[in-house]
């Protein structure tokens, strides 16, 4: 960023108003010099507005190093508890032509093809992206590449007998949009970044699956028969929508684009309250009024899934304008539920619910993200974007975990089930969103830069 004469004189007097203060917080002694003995900080001899507030996060401080250190932490942890062996029972390794029903993945901390790890395998690619470092790819491309080579032996098997144990059984048979729209949209980017392995079998069966078996309600919206019958969960949007947008990339295929943006819009029509510009986690159908609570994560599937659908749907699809508004519309509504540490609640709307690590990183993405592709005003999103990262960046541990992640979580309709979930550096949620929101920050400062003025984060043009 280049500065005018008429900025260089402002930020010089700035600098020296704020040394001034310094010296008379550090060294009150110094006070009676200019006056009386004793004198307090008052109004009319200090610039009080220049004084640092106490913030409980490291505000104002975030860079591209230091971001880059934390992603390299995650890293170096997830590398190493989650091994992408298979092997026998007596713990031998197993050739890919060779597994059956008794190999197993060697045991990890995370499961390696569910859902939360798609976002993973994503988020590790953009990682690679943002900070130029394979290894980042490299975590992507060892573990689908893994699963590409033992694939066509367990497909086969399975053909020949479907009760058959398998460690991919949700690869080769989905029963589940949790089963094939986020590891799908990994893989399919994962293809796009150059993983030199077969992957188009699997792709092509998550896609059918998606279009053709999934359960729908009679308007088309995707559904499910729990916790009661013709139940709508937000989070479904995103377990269907990204996958979808990809593959209508892939194959130039509109058939994917429209029954993504269908999807998007046939959700917010059930779910979104456009008073306060937030969606409810769950709806059933065939009852009018709802007890509605705004699970923050199921938030952030939405806002997600309509962002990665934005990053590749034609600028001249007919859906799109209805979809950006939507995302606009559901930015400000975010915002304004943003607590003073810069976390979301667990709740949206409810500040006595805890705070929560998965959400938070998962809007601090879609903010940056929305900077990034010219969607959102940097100058005013930019700061409520490096507030959510600098309260993600506090959850990561010197180990490399991400706590205060919200454990897997269904759909209610009263408040302490959501109020009580419990929090473990073990859920799996937590990594991907993470991953995703530190590389999409330091995309977005490469871009633009932000200074401290009088205290506060502020971007300029």
């Amino acid at each position: 960023m280049f500065f005018n004469q008429k900025r260089n004189t402002s930020i010089f007097l700035l600098v020296m108003k704020g040394v001034a203060v310094l010296l008379l917080c550090i060294f009150p002694a110094m006070a009676p010099a200019y006056g009386q003995e004793n004198e307090k900080m008052t109004d009319s001899n200090t610039p009080l507005h220049l004084i640092k507030p106490g913030y409980p996060i490291p505000y104002g401080e975030v860079s591209k190093s230091s971001i880059t250190s934390d992603l390299e932490k995650i890293h170096s942890y997830l590398d190493r508890v989650t091994p992408f062996e298979l092997k026998d029972q007596n713990g031998q390794l197993v050739r890919a032509k060779k597994a059956d029903e008794n190999s197993e993945w060697e045991k990890g901390d995370f499961r390696l093809f569910s859902y939360e790890w798609g976002v993973t395998y994503a988020g590790m690619l953009s990682a690679s992206e943002a900070t130029g470092d394979p290894k980042f790819k490299e975590y992507t491309f060892n573990r689908l590449a893994a699963l590409a080579e033992v694939s066509p032996t367990y497909a086969k098997q399975y053909k020949k007998d479907p009760t058959a144990k398998t460690p991919i059984k949700s690869v080769i048979h989905p029963e589940a949009l949790d089963d094939a729209g986020s590891i799908s949209w990994a893989m399919i980017k994962a293809d796009h970044a150059g993983l030199d392995s077969s992957l188009d079998e699997m792709i092509n069966n998550f896609s059918e699956f998606i279009m053709k078996e999934q359960y729908r309600l009679q308007d088309g919206t995707f559904a499910r028969k729990r916790p009661v019958h013709n139940t709508v969960w937000l989070d479904d949007l995103f377990m269907s929508v990204p996958a979808l947008a990809r593959m209508g990339k892939k194959t130039g295929d509109d058939r994917y684009f429209d029954e993504a943006v269908k999807q998007v819009l046939l959700f917010a029509e059930k779910m979104y309250n456009s008073q306060k510009n937030i969606f409810m986690h769950g709806w059933v159908q065939g009852t009018e009024t709802y007890p509605q609570f705004h699970w923050a994560r199921a938030n952030g599937w939405a806002i997600m899934a309509i962002v990665e659908l934005l990053d590749v749907l034609p600028k001249d699809h007919t859906g799109r304008a209805e979809v950006l508004k939507l995302f606009k519309d559901h930015s400000v509504g975010l915002v304004k539920y943003q607590s003073g540490k810069g976390f979301w609640h667990q709740l949206v709307d409810k500040n006595d619910s805890y705070l929560e690590t998965s959400a938070t990183a998962i809007f601090t993405y879609a903010f940056a993200k929305g900077i990034n592709k010219g969607w959102l005003d940097h100058r005013v999103f930019g700061p409520v974007t490096l507030l959510g990262w600098s309260a993600v960046s506090t959850q990561i541990n010197d180990t490399g975990q991400v706590e205060g992640t919200c454990v897997g979580t269904g759909m209610a309709f009263d408040p302490a089930f959501y109020y009580y979930r419990p929090q473990s550096p073990y859920a799996a949620h937590g990594y991907g969103p993470t991953i995703l929101a530190g590389a999409e920050v330091i995309k977005l400062l490469d871009h633009y830069e932000y200074e401290i003025e009088e205290t506060a984060v502020q971007f300029f043009d």
